[in-house]
């Protein structure tokens, strides 16, 4: 799952070692370094960017551009500052949320939901593929063990784009509970994947 990208995993040393290689083919010019980095994670991008914008085509757009930036800058990417996989997702989620923005500035396609929603539900677990279904297991009771207050605010974050102040707003909660119960259900699903408990 993208989360797992995002908080680190104990067991990903062999998967984060062969990114590093092919982003360092990349950087090189060779292009078999780019195809093993689509091929690794293009769906689990895929699935991120499709809960975001709820839109096929534009998910598709992201995914392209995402690798598109990962090839121009492959030469600049720093294995001290993260994973591969992490800056992909990053990259992935940044994206989506430009695009999402830009989108509420225009008016909406009536049948687009209808569709999206679709689309959303035929890509539910196409990310489970990149990890074990023990993985994925883990990090939905992970986030169903937070409870509401602390898993409502880190889902608008991640999936709505939403800044700590937007979710104070439409949670009706003050600015410092949403950046403390934010700090919390990270580090509580941290500990979670770690193989501690929630």
């Amino acid at each position: 799952m993208w989360l797992l990208a995002v908080l680190g995993r104990a067991d990903f040393t062999d998967a984060s070692a062969a990114d590093d290689r092919a982003v360092r083919r990349m950087a090189g010019g060779d292009g078999s370094g780019l195809a093993e980095l689509y091929d690794r994670h293009a769906r689990l991008l895929y699935s991120l960017a499709l809960r975001i914008l709820r839109e096929p085509t534009e998910t598709e757009d992201v995914l392209q551009d995402v690798f598109s930036q990962a090839w121009r800058q492959a030469a600049r990417f720093d294995t001290s500052r993260g994973t591969v996989a992490g800056w992909l997702v990053t990259m992935t989620r940044s994206r989506a949320l430009d695009r999402l923005r830009r989108r509420k500035a225009r008016p909406e396609d009536p049948d687009g939901g209808e569709r999206a929603s679709e689309q959303v539900g035929k890509a539910e677990g196409v990310d489970v593929q990149l990890v074990t279904n023990e993985e994925a297991e883990r990090v939905r009771e992970a986030l169903a063990a937070l409870g509401d207050d602390l898993r409502v605010p880190i889902e608008l974050a991640y999936y709505q784009g939403l800044s700590q102040s937007e979710i104070a707003a439409t949670l009706q909660v003050p600015l410092g509970t949403i950046k403390t119960r934010m700090r919390q259900a990270l580090g509580r699903l941290r500990e979670a994947l770690a193989g501690g408990t929630v």
